[in-house]
């Protein structure tokens, strides 16, 4: 297969080639209480959001926005586990609001048959995160190992479901963690997307194969600021600095708290050199990416339309995730009015899904789950 650079434009009005559709067997149902097409709320319940899709590093000198940044990455901090992670902040804090939220975001696990009952007639596409959805988090991001259960849970769905991992990790990395390759791969916040070389591709007149890369004109700046951010941060110890391709994430998990600060200070100098790329937070992460109309939303209504279910009533995408930049997904689908958003997470938090998973094993527990049900579904019509 031969892979071509394409700058993808901001319209995204690109040409694909379709797969035929199957004829719904029912119409679409939505989920009680309106599901991701009102937004992924059940109950109107709202957690207040600190939005800080860009930090701008130039107001007041920097101070004003560096000191919003300090106040959420001490949120996010191991001792505050009950604060809401990067760039979300919350008034949780009792049993009573949290239920409340569980109502509006209930368990994709309890809800299961809900979920499937919506998707009779559909075609199921899945996307799903890596680190904390498929991997656990950890201090060492490059030990963050999907086990051996895992893979095989996510093997399966791929026979039954097109499945792709749309991840903020260079796309060559979290596919050497997940080594499968049937798989649709989408890195560095879906600015890197391959598709698998069986089944439907996107395709140019020529019938090659291509590879999308849409921020591939700042391929030399990235480089640039991910060196100069390693000379930058080599005196704060605990302090990682990962380059991703197409983004460059500065992780903090390991830093002492005191020295947030100074780290901030540091990062802050670096890019205010680059009015080009911006800034947004993670759990425990700073990416620092292009500033282009691209995000995981859009990386995913990409793949949708590769597989011909752009405009498509007949196809439910289901996207699992636990990060901010999930949320780009998450409201995608809401926007869309169908397909489901899952949020995994032990904490409430604002969220644009519509279900909740606590951690990496339910998430595991759901795919087996839906493996299954798809198994009994085909062995039922084969039987009448």
């Amino acid at each position: 297969m031969t892979n071509q650079n394409v700058v993808v434009p901001e319209s995204m009005e690109i040409a694909v080639v379709a797969v035929a559709n199957p004829a719904p067997m029912c119409p679409y149902l939505q989920p009680k209480g309106g599901g991701a097409a009102a937004g992924g709320g059940r109950g109107g319940f709202g957690i207040r959001r600190k939005c800080l899709p860009q930090l701008d590093l130039s107001e007041n000198g920097g101070s004003g926005r560096i000191n919003v940044w300090i106040e959420t990455m001490e949120a996010s901090s191991p001792k505050n586990k009950s604060a809401a992670t990067l760039g979300v902040s919350t008034s949780i804090t009792g049993p009573h609001e949290h239920s409340n939220w569980m109502l509006s975001h209930p368990s994709a696990l309890s809800m299961f048959d809900e979920i499937t009952k919506a998707s009779i007639g559909k075609q199921v596409v899945m996307f799903l995160d890596y680190d904390g959805t498929l991997s656990p988090i950890v201090d060492d991001p490059d030990r963050a190992f999907m086990s051996d259960a895992m893979r095989d849970a996510v093997r399966d769905v791929a026979r039954y479901f097109p499945t792709a991992i749309v991840s903020g990790r260079c796309r060559n990395k979290v596919y050497s963690f997940v080594r499968l390759a049937e798989l649709y791969y989408a890195g560095s916040h879906g600015m890197d997307i391959k598709v698998p070389a069986k089944g439907p591709s996107l395709k140019k007149p020529n019938g090659k194969a291509v590879l999308f890369q849409p921020a591939s004109k700042f391929l030399p700046m990235i480089d640039k600021v991910y060196r100069t951010l390693l000379e930058a941060t080599k005196s704060t110890p605990g302090a990682k600095v990962e380059n991703n391709k197409f983004c460059v994430s500065v992780h903090f998990r390991c830093v002492d708290e005191k020295r947030w600060r100074a780290l901030a200070d540091r990062v802050k100098s670096v890019l205010k050199e680059y009015p080009k790329l911006r800034l947004t937070p993670g759990r425990k992460v700073l990416e620092i990416r292009p500033i282009i109309k691209w995000d995981k939303g859009r990386a995913m209504e990409f793949l949708l339309k590769s597989l011909g279910f752009a405009d498509c009533k007949d196809v439910l995408p289901v996207y699992i995730g636990d990060d901010l930049t999930d949320e780009d997904a998450f409201k995608v689908l809401r926007n869309r009015g169908q397909g489901f958003g899952i949020l995994v997470s032990k904490i409430p938090k604002e969220t644009s899904a519509s279900y909740s998973l606590q951690e990496p094993s339910e998430v595991m527990d759901f795919l087996q789950r839906l493996v299954e049900w798809k198994r009994l579904t085909l062995k039922s019509c084969t039987m009448v």
